[in-house]
């Protein structure tokens, strides 16, 4: 068995900090933290995953209200041991072309597309970070017969945990964090689209 190269050993005892990750050149494009360990992403992505992503984050920009933005793939600074990485935020911060997270307290939503490698990550772990960090309002979107199914939560303060808001099949209205009306299924191309452009 070879031996792991010296940058995957962590800095110090109580593992890796948020902020050695902007001084890990060497670690594979959306690496997470999550409790000091460092989460790589090793499968390909699937090109279901690819499209909902894609498709959601142009949606999302053409819905947020002044004072919001929409942003895929950054970072989110949960304290200092927890820095994952969701596929969509919608933030209040500002944009910045150098940033590399965003603060916990800047994000109003955090999104995660489910993969198979990520599904005990998404539903349980970051349920929980993303809750406990204060971030309002979390969606999971599933895979359902090629079509986008959303799981969402909003934050209850009492408690510091997020509850069920509903689940959502072919298209998602919901008046908060801001006003939202989304055909998912306009998310993915379907058998029958494909066959009618055919």
């Amino acid at each position: 068995m070879s031996e792991l190269p010296d940058w995957m050993y962590a800095p110090r005892i109580e593992g890796w900090f948020a902020d050695d990750l902007d001084h890990l050149p060497q670690a594979p494009r959306h690496t997470e933290l999550l409790d000091g360990a460092l989460i790589f992403m090793m499968s390909p992505q699937r090109s279901w995953h690819s499209k909902v992503v894609s498709s959601l984050t142009t949606v999302l920009e053409s819905l947020v209200p002044e004072g919001f933005l929409a942003d895929r793939e950054m970072a989110i600074k949960l304290n200092r041991r927890n820095r994952p990485e969701p596929d969509l935020v919608v933030t209040t911060a500002e944009y910045d072309p150098d940033r590399t997270w965003y603060a916990a307290a800047d994000v109003v939503l955090a999104i995660e597309v489910v993969s198979p490698e990520s599904e005990e990550r998404d539903r349980f772990v970051k349920l929980r970070k993303y809750a406990e960090a204060g971030i309002p309002h979390y969606w999971v979107i599933e895979e359902e017969d090629g079509l986008p199914v959303v799981h969402v939560y909003e934050r209850d303060a009492n408690v510091s945990a997020y509850a069920p808001a509903g689940i959502f099949r072919k298209r998602l209205e919901r008046p908060v964090p801001f006003p939202l009306d989304i055909d998912l299924d306009a998310l993915v191309p379907t058998p029958r689209a494909k066959r009618a452009a055919d």
